[in-house]
């Protein structure tokens, strides 16, 4: 059953792991498919452009230096390499401690932590959108997060449920 188990949660963080290598490398790759979004959000675009009466309630929320959104945009990149890596070396010590080469409790341990990186992109992008007011022609964005976060806190709960059961043991 501990095999069964381990390989549960080497699946479920390889999956979040090979998701985010597909996003993290896009936007290393490709930044033009999202560093424009994420400066629009931080600039407060559409939100000025289609909802001026709202606009004018937050508009000193609104980020419009270039270069500052060039480094937020970077720093979340860097965030989701972070994130990604630790995920790999979580499925990696995972499948190790399937052949009992360390402790299941290690392997669970980085698992969680990846999945804590993972969780914190998506739930950095929701403060920060909602300091931005991102709900404004973002919505899609909004919606994926929220659904990036749920699939982040949904392998948490199994990952702690595991560490339960494999510190019992």
């Amino acid at each position: 059953m501990e095999h069964v188990l381990l390989g549960v949660a080497a699946a479920n963080t390889g999956f979040m792991a090979a998701w985010l290598t597909i996003a993290a490398l896009d936007n290393v790759c490709h930044p033009f498919l999202n560093e424009k979004y994420a400066a629009q959000v931080m600039d407060m675009e559409r939100m000025r452009e289609e909802y001026p009466e709202a606009y004018e309630h937050v508009a000193n929320r609104r980020l419009a230096n270039s270069n500052a959104q060039k480094w937020f945009y970077w720093f979340i990149v860097f965030w989701e390499l972070l994130a990604m890596a630790t995920l790999w070396v979580g499925v990696l010590a995972l499948v190790l401690a399937m052949f009992s080469l360390i402790s299941p409790q290690t392997a669970l341990t980085v698992a969680l932590m990846g999945a804590t990186l993972f969780i914190s992109i998506w739930a950095g992008f929701l403060v920060a959108g909602n300091y931005f007011c991102y709900w404004f022609g973002h919505e899609g964005g909004q919606n994926t997060h929220f659904h990036m976060l749920h699939w982040g806190l949904g392998s948490i709960l199994v990952i702690v449920a595991m560490i339960a059961i494999f510190t019992q043991s």
